[in-house]
């Protein structure tokens, strides 16, 4: 069993089960049925069901029963399977060994991975959260963020190198505005220290100088010439606007536990000497041409509703570049300058159209090679109860940071109900991990292309698939573990497996490592989300049918160890999530 486990990499049985059905096929049907394959699925009859024999026997001319009991006789699957059955058609049903199972879970109990594989490494860059200089985050901006940092995690853990790329809007006309209106305040003033902590009134402040002032509005128009040429005044003023949103941004990241800092700034402006050159070679190659006075490329494939190819504008009719110029610059530096292999972009879907043309006219230029993956994360909306954008009741983008707080608000009400028996101060320390922890799992636990409505009420109960029921699981566990006097982590009794519950419980756990692997493979957050929810209910119901601490030594030792793999498992999940697990709640 343990060399199984060694040379697949894997504590999942049924992953197990792949390479011994596979070698199987080959077995029974030759070489020309290498490398099928075998179909395994979870069964009602069994632990596991092999359904590939149908379509195999169909392809070799042979009754599929006979081919499947064929299979089921090479199945080379000593000491994990307790039983291997043909039924139906030519279904195989493999039930694991229960000493197999707990063998297993022993390993993964002391292995500090938990079962999450060592993946080949790749070099992944992921571009996440990308908020805008000297303006507010809003709701949209946290799955944006709360998503691409539960990706990196994953990433890293599966062994790849991860750069994280912070896409910040700070660059174009809008700066002119900014930065003439940080001239008549003054750089010190405490209007322009409101960029630390509320710069959507900075920004209104400025914009309302521009729309009255006609003056005002030809200065800032300077200001942008003045910037965009170099000018050493206008970028000392470009630069201090920055440093205080920076502050801001790191407050915001601070609370929300994600793990961007200053070194993944990587905004507009990094490319701002590049978007010349970008033209000039995309020109020189006959792959953008001149059309209404601006430079566009057509990429294959892309049509109006007319019909006609849809344009895109990499130098505008004015001489200025936008949004596809700067992004065929990033997408050429992660490429080139940084080695990535795949690029990621956690953005949101109505960008999906825009990237996919940025992509096929990087693959066009060869600045995105074949064999580099690029992949639209999509982003779904944060909706209200109305089931429209979610919104304040003027109409303006909610404020992250506002929902924030109101998140810790809510988490310390729910708190103070069902547990009063804390006290004052353990309830003010775990609210914020409560709260925030409740708003990020609840993102995460949603397809991250997929709708939601945001519900802070739904969010914060201790029942259901939410943070707090996943951290009061864990804090549950150490509970145990403190009537038994001991840490969970010097808990290294064999398991072993003697109820349903515990059975039902280690296979779960089992599953984590494969479970994370596919999420990394398939970026999908939500599938971890699941996962432990179902670890959680999991271990509910062997807490309820199988006594711990009361049962005989041999029992309770065993039953401790299960408790501390749970444990783990759920901890580690958490982690990858981004989100906190309390001690106690």
């Amino acid at each position: 069993m343990r060399l199984l486990t060694r040379l697949e990499g894997v504590t999942d049985p049924r992953e197990l089960v792949i390479p011994a059905a596979a070698a199987a096929i080959e077995t029974v049907l030759g070489p020309d049925f290498a490398g099928e394959d075998p179909v395994i699925r979870p069964s009602q009859f069994a632990d596991v069901q092999i359904n590939a024999a149908l379509a195999l026997a169909k392809r070799a001319g042979r009754p599929p029963r006979e081919v499947a009991s064929e299979i089921a006789d090479a199945l080379a699957l000593d000491g994990l399977a307790a039983s291997i059955e043909v039924s139906g058609p030519g279904f195989i049903n493999v039930t694991f060994d229960d000493d197999a199972i707990a063998g297993l879970t022993t390993e993964l109990a002391g292995d500090p991975r938990a079962g999450i594989p060592l993946q080949d490494p790749r070099t992944i860059a992921i571009d996440y959260s990308a908020p805008n200089v000297a303006k507010e985050m809003h709701v949209a901006h946290l799955r944006t963020t709360v998503v691409g940092d539960a990706l990196a995690r994953t990433l890293e853990t599966l062994g790849h190198r991860v750069i994280r790329q912070n896409h910040i809007g700070d660059w174009g006309t809008n700066f002119g505005m900014l930065i003439e209106r940080l001239v008549e305040v003054g750089p010190e003033s405490a209007e322009a220290a409101t960029v630390e902590t509320d710069p959507n009134a900075f920004y209104q402040s400025a914009y309302a100088r521009f729309q009255e002032d006609p003056a005002f509005a030809d200065r800032a128009r300077g200001r942008v010439v003045d910037l965009q040429a170099g000018d050493p005044p206008a970028l000392e003023l470009w630069e201090r606007l920055f440093e205080r949103s920076r502050v801001y941004f790191n407050r915001i990241y601070s609370t929300l536990g994600v793990t961007l800092t200053d070194e993944h700034l990587a905004g507009e402006s990094t490319y701002n000497n590049q978007l010349d050159g970008i033209c000039r070679e995309l020109e020189e190659r006959g792959i953008a041409v001149e059309s209404d006075g601006a430079l566009c490329v057509f990429p294959e494939g892309f049509t109006g509703r007319d019909g006609e190819p849809l344009p895109l504008i990499v130098r505008k009719s004015d001489g200025g570049y936008g949004y596809a110029t700067t992004d065929l610059a990033t997408i050429r530096y992660r490429v080139a300058a940084l080695g990535a292999d795949r690029v990621l972009y956690v953005v949101g879907a109505t960008q999906a159209l825009h990237l996919q043309m940025v992509f096929a006219t990087a693959r066009l230029a060869g600045w995105l090679p074949d064999d580099v993956e690029v992949v639209h994360v999509q982003i779904g909306t944060v909706l209200g109860e109305d089931h429209k954008m979610l919104k304040t009741r003027s109409g303006n983008p909610l404020r992250l940071m506002a929902l924030l707080d109101e998140a810790v608000v809510r988490a310390r009400e729910v708190i103070d109900t069902a547990r009063p028996d804390l006290d004052e101060e353990t309830r003010a320390r775990i609210a914020p991990s409560v709260g925030i922890g409740a708003v990020k799992y609840a993102d995460l636990s949603v397809a991250h292309d997929s709708e939601y409505v945001f519900d802070l009420d739904r969010m914060v109960q201790f029942s259901g698939n939410t943070g707090p029921y996943m951290q009061y699981a864990a804090a549950r566990i150490r509970s145990v573990f403190r009537n038994a006097g001991r840490e969970p982590s010097a808990q290294t009794a064999p398991i072993g497996i003697a109820e349903p519950a515990e059975r039902e419980l280690a296979l779960r756990l089992l599953e984590f490592g494969a479970v994370v692997a596919s999420v990394g493979d398939d970026l999908a957050p939500h599938r971890l989300c699941a996962h432990l929810f179902e670890v959680a209910q999991a271990f509910s119901a062997f807490y309820e049918s199988c006594p711990i601490l009361k049962a005989g030594d041999a029992t309770r030792e065993s039953r401790l160890s299960l408790a501390a793999a749970t444990l783990h498992v759920i901890t580690t999940g958490l982690d990858l999530l981004g989100v906190d697990a309390p001690e106690r709640m």
